[in-house]
């Protein structure tokens, strides 16, 4: 057996296994999960929308959980200061001297809980900038390295907007996906409140440790793909800006900005997730077409006329999966 094949085995048996201890915990919500599993393996974070009372927050908790990995938190609120995040330097006396000294903040850990992150200001929302793209803090003049791995993985409420700042397209774009959280269906609800309303809970189980997320994400660049699959990927992304004559009329008329060269560094990463998931060590069209809308969704400015006429990212981005064949 060769060492691809091996490693390969490995991606698949640690994704199931922590898929399925999630799953002891949260109901239902399989391609969320997937997707948010996706992401880390790629060392991307996660923009999660949706409604209150979804379980974004306990899907984050119970994913550190099973991954024995160092869990940080942080409850955006607008009043939040950007050392709250990434820390600041505190004056300590010892032994009648005074110096200064570097506390690091909630970001320092291995998986963050960004929640609500669009109740900060945009001031303390750019303090995360630097450490979801670079991995690093800057404070005083030195720079402070993360632990690696490191993800983000971010919730917001779309139907609340008082006292919310909408986050910049630079920051969206730092979001390997956005995944919408929806309601659960009537067997999803009874299973809830089965999991939940006795006296005890399911226990999870560290199943992965962070060695083996940074082992998953080289077996993923190790996957090849074919050339007309990559040119497919790039029709796609191209599809999505107005200015490309070959885009759908759809494009042209409500997107005003489109998807960015990072948006097909994440497609590709994605799909090849998908068909090693599916057994396959090759990536195919339909792959790529598969993680496109988690891919582009938040990365698509819509125009004035796109915004009064409400349209929906996921629309456009079909047309432009079509326009891609």
């Amino acid at each position: 057996m060769s060492t691809l094949e091996t490693n390969t085995i490995h991606f698949s048996e640690t994704f199931l296994r922590i898929r399925t201890e999630v799953g002891k915990f949260i109901v239902g919500q399989t391609d969320i999960i997937d997707n948010v599993l996706t992401a880390i393996c790629c060392g991307g974070h996660v923009l999660l929308e949706g409604v209150p009372g979804l379980g974004k927050t306990a899907l984050v908790n119970t994913l550190a959980k099973a991954l024995h990995l160092k869990f940080g938190r942080i409850q955006f609120t607008p009043d939040l200061l950007p050392s709250d995040v990434v820390g600041t330097q505190v004056l300590i006396e010892h032994e009648g001297r005074r110096s200064l000294e570097f506390q690091h903040g909630p970001v320092f850990c291995n998986i963050l809980l960004a929640d609500e992150i669009n109740r900060a200001t945009p001031k303390t929302q750019a303090a995360l900038l630097e450490t979801m793209q670079e991995k690093r803090v800057t404070v005083a003049g030195t720079t402070h390295t993360l632990a690696a791995p490191f993800f983000v993985l971010a919730t917001q409420n779309p139907i609340e907007n008082d006292g919310t700042y909408p986050l910049p397209e630079a920051q969206l774009d730092r979001f390997f996906f956005k995944l919408q959280v929806s309601l659960p269906d009537h067997e999803g609800f009874a299973e809830i409140l089965n999991r939940t309303g006795g006296n005890s809970q399911p226990e999870i189980q560290a199943v992965a440790t962070g060695d083996d997320i940074i082992a998953m994400g080289k077996t993923l660049r190790e996957i090849p793909v074919a050339k007309d699959v990559q040119d497919h990927l790039i029709r796609i992304v191209r599809n999505t800006h107005p200015e490309n004559e070959k885009a759908p009329d759809k494009i042209k008329k409500y997107v005003r900005n489109g998807a960015s060269p990072r948006a097909a560094q994440a497609m590709l990463s994605a799909a090849r997730a998908k068909a090693l998931l599916d057994g396959r060590f090759h990536v195919s069209r339909e792959d790529v077409d598969a993680v496109a809308e988690p891919a582009l969704r938040h990365r698509m400015i819509l125009s004035f006329e796109g915004e009064a006429d409400g349209i929906k990212p996921e629309d456009l981005i079909k047309s432009a999966i079509r326009n891609a064949y």
